[in-house]
């Protein structure tokens, strides 16, 4: 049975992740499992409170967790399960991962902002850091059905097998339509029709069987042209597969997966080579 993780701090962007992974777990007959990382609240560490007072506000905050883990299941029919870590959640989600061998985490997409841009959050760490897919869900997504999908991609990069099977997987799953959305920043380039026929045979050998539609544009504005797309094609959801940069590269580039998820409208779903 597949395993789906999502965290939750219990706000309202978390609790609607929450939901949406109810949902997906629902769909795909899995498992799910609560995970939340406590950490004592500011006023609290700030004041000379007793051990008593702060084992309480855990065991508070555990009791919060499990009558949650059961109005989910009760509401969605499924098996619910839940893990509570003392700690920030950087440092247990992966703890967590391995134990339940789990195949998806899912996490709330903050609104985009200054500080999100330079600093980054928890949704964009799980995206750098994990090891599986993680999806991220902005606070108005529902899942109601997915029906159209946009994989943005760098296809002259070259489209890992494991990234193309996991993409027909989930236009099988969701019975969806997929839009294969390439953006050339190269613009002075031109490409030869023998390297556009590779991609396609690439694409035809890697997604048989589902029907597609592909796609490539120049502009050095790549995020931009991400956004443009995802409203002409209608979108319900994105998918697309972070760069892994070296130490110091790393500290020049942003990754544009790790930068789209925050302030869009639909969910990320961002697949690790």
């Amino acid at each position: 049975m597949m395993t789906i993780i999502a965290a939750t701090d219990f706000s309202i962007l978390a609790e609607n992740a929450v939901e949406y992974a109810a949902a997906i777990a629902k769909h795909k007959n899995a498992r799910l499992i609560l995970f939340n990382s406590f950490v004592i609240p500011f006023h609290a560490a700030n004041t000379l409170l007793p051990a008593s007072s702060i084992q309480a506000l855990m065991i508070e905050n555990e009791i919060r967790l499990l009558e949650r883990s059961f109005s989910l299941s009760y509401a969605y029919q499924i098996e619910v399960g839940h893990e509570c870590a003392f700690s920030f959640i950087e440092d247990e989600l992966k703890e967590v991962i391995h134990k339940y061998k789990a195949e998806l985490v899912v996490l709330g997409m903050p609104k985009k902002t200054l500080e999100q841009d330079l600093w980054g959050n928890t949704t964009s760490f799980a995206i750098k850091n994990l090891k599986l897919p993680v999806l991220a869900v902005p606070i108005n997504a529902r899942f109601e059905g997915t029906k159209r999908v946009l994989f943005a991609c760098d296809v002259l990069r070259g489209l890992s097998k494991k990234v193309l099977a996991r993409i027909k997987e989930v236009a099988v799953d969701l019975d969806a339509h997929i839009e294969i959305f390439n953006v050339d920043q190269k613009l002075e380039v031109l490409r030869s029709e023998d390297e556009h026929s590779s991609v396609v045979n690439t694409l035809d050998d890697g997604l048989d069987g589902i029907t597609y539609y592909y796609k490539n544009v120049k502009s050095i504005t790549v995020i931009r042209e991400i956004e443009k797309e995802i409203k002409e094609f209608q979108a319900d959801l994105l998918i697309m597969v972070p760069k892994k940069y070296g130490f110091w590269a790393n500290i020049i580039h942003r990754s544009k997966t790790r930068v789209m998820a925050s302030g869009l409208d639909i969910p990320l779903l961002s697949i690790p080579l």
